[in-house]
């Protein structure tokens, strides 16, 4: 996740994620996805903030 240019971070709620209409305004290159594993559900929104951004820095 490297990227030349400094770019927002959208996070959405933790069981819908972002909205379709924000997903559909964002180009497909310049989105992530944070898979889940198994039989979880989701990620809690502050540790998908903090794999996020541990990752970006």
């Amino acid at each position: 996740m490297r990227s030349p240019h400094p770019a927002p971070l959208l996070f959405g709620r933790e069981t819908a994620g972002l909205p379709e209409q924000v997903r559909q305004s964002i180009a497909p290159e310049q989105r992530l996805r944070r898979p889940m594993r198994g039989s979880s559900r989701s990620l809690n929104l502050s540790n998908a903030v903090a794999v996020v951004v541990y990752e970006a820095w």
